[in-house]
């Protein structure tokens, strides 16, 4: 299994962030957008804020390839018009994919349980 750890900045408006977060809860999320991350080979991902920062968690079997699920991920249904909702909150390009938006994170320490 293989783990990114990706983060994307929002931004500073408390009402976007607030809206950010209701998009990503149960009630909010729109459901081809969990099934297209499922389809893609995407088995887990978490995502995590502090302020304006999140943090996001992903993981894959080790026979998938990132950058072809996150090219692939883009073209299902939806998925551009989610990308346009949840770009409206984000720091960054509002006509960037997913995979252009969050920024692949270096591992700089680990500590293994034996």
């Amino acid at each position: 299994m293989k783990r990114y750890c990706l983060t994307l900045d929002l931004v500073n408006d408390p009402d976007l962030i607030a809206q950010y977060r209701h998009l990503h809860s149960p009630e909010g999320i729109w459901p081809e957008i969990p099934e297209g991350i499922k389809a893609v080979g995407i088995t887990g991902m978490d995502i995590y804020l502090l302020d304006t920062r999140l943090f996001m968690i992903l993981e894959m079997p080790d026979d998938v390839d990132r950058d072809e699920a996150m090219a692939r991920l883009a073209t299902l249904p939806r998925q551009q018009e989610w990308e346009e909702t949840v770009g409206r909150c984000q720091q960054c390009d509002p006509d960037a994919t997913s995979a252009g938006k969050w920024q692949l994170m270096q591992q700089i320490f680990t500590l293994a349980a034996h």
